[in-house]
């Protein structure tokens, strides 16, 4: 067989070189019969075309670097090339920007301020204590700032609490309480049976301010004997009743008789032992001038009547009371003086007055209903 002519070349693969890869372009020739022994197809390099393009790329970020504040928030750049590949042969450049920034934060050293004082709290009482204050409180709090931790700032300086005393409160009542007994006093007598005293003072503390006073006694006694007998003064007896009126010069009957006499009455000094002091006085015995008119009838009249009596008891049947008037005899007959002395008379013994019949013709006595009496309230005795 005989190879035909080659064909024109092909069109190039590609429109430029590239540092890779060479376009190419073909060209072919066919045999008749027999079978061709060499190739069929020629390939060439299209070196006349012009190199292609390369666009940059962008290469890798930088690590960040430094913080752009030494503490607080600020700014890291990284930064990229465009050499990844770099732009050849009017290849285009790499788009976007070169560098980035990241925010970084790094800690700052912050000393502590303290927040402003709270309101003061209630008073820790009502009433100003005995010997103590009533205290108030207010706080604050070193957070206005807080320190820092890392780095560490430093802290406040001063108290977070404050304290005053509340003025103007009342004091509180105090009640009283008793202080020691004090020892017993000496026995006040130097003989028979005394009484010792032990006091005590309402002053530990004593009351104050409206304080109730102390419960129960100051004073507190203790009974002392001496064993010596203490001395009896005499104390005098009672005056004996007037003896019988008598005529002093001789046994004469004197009664019912304008003739003076005399009477008398003693007493004694009694009870007197142990050296104790004599009764104070020298009358044993006194003596007064008399008229013995015992029985005698003497001419009287009758005087006013008495004030009406309490009423009986209701208990025992009704209810009375009862009023009376006397029959007052007339001395005037008799000397009201006796004897060269001119002493004052007086008149012994009982006469039967005669003051005839009385005033309004009733009798000495009288008796009268009483009303509103109150029921009777024994229990009745059976017998």
């Amino acid at each position: 067989g005989s190879w035909s002519s080659w064909s024109g070349w092909s069109q190039c693969s590609d429109s430029c070189n590239s540092d890779v890869i060479v376009p190419n372009r073909e060209r072919g020739r066919s045999c008749s019969s027999p079978a061709p022994s060499n190739d069929t197809i020629q390939v060439q390099n299209c070196s006349e075309l012009p190199t292609c393009p390369v666009d940059g790329s962008w290469g890798a970020w930088s690590p960040p670097g430094p913080c752009s504040t030494s503490c607080g928030e600020g700014l890291q750049l990284s930064m990229r090339v465009c050499d990844g590949p770099a732009p050849k042969y009017g290849g285009r450049l790499c788009d976007g920007p070169s560098t980035r920034s990241s925010v970084c934060q790094s800690a700052c050293l912050v000393d502590g301020v303290w927040s402003g004082w709270s309101s003061w709290g209630e008073c820790s009482s009502s009433c100003i204590p005995e010997g103590r204050d009533s205290i108030r409180y207010r706080w604050r709090s070193c957070s206005s700032p807080l320190p820092s931790m890392d780095p560490p700032g430093s802290d406040c300086h001063g108290d977070d609490v404050e304290t005053e005393s509340c003025k103007n409160l009342p004091h509180c009542p105090v009640d009283g309480g008793w202080g020691s007994w004090s020892p017993f006093s000496s026995c006040p007598v130097t003989c028979g049976v005394g009484l010792q005293e032990s006091l005590r003072g309402c002053d530990n503390p004593a009351p104050k301010s409206g304080g109730r006073p102390c419960p129960g006694e100051g004073r507190r006694t203790s009974i002392c004997q001496i064993k010596s007998h203490c001395p009896v003064d005499g104390q005098w007896s009672e005056w004996s009743q007037w003896k019988e009126c008598k005529y002093p010069f001789g046994d004469r009957n004197i009664r019912c008789k304008m003739l003076g006499g005399s009477q008398i009455r003693d007493r004694h000094c009694r009870h007197r032992a142990h050296n104790g002091s004599m009764c104070s006085g020298n009358d044993l015995m006194e003596r007064r001038v008399c008229y013995d008119v015992t029985g005698c009838y003497l001419k009287g009249s009758w005087d006013g009547w008495e004030t009406w009596s309490l009423c009986s008891s209701s208990c025992e049947g009704e209810s009375k009371r009862f009023r009376s008037r006397h029959c007052k005899p007339f001395y005037s007959n008799y000397n009201p003086t006796i004897g060269r002395q001119k002493e004052q008379a007086t008149f012994f013994g009982n006469p039967l007055s005669d003051c005839g019949v009385t005033p309004d013709g009733k009798s000495k006595i009288q008796m009268q209903s009483c009303v509103n009496v109150p029921p009777c309230t024994e229990q009745p005795t059976h017998r």
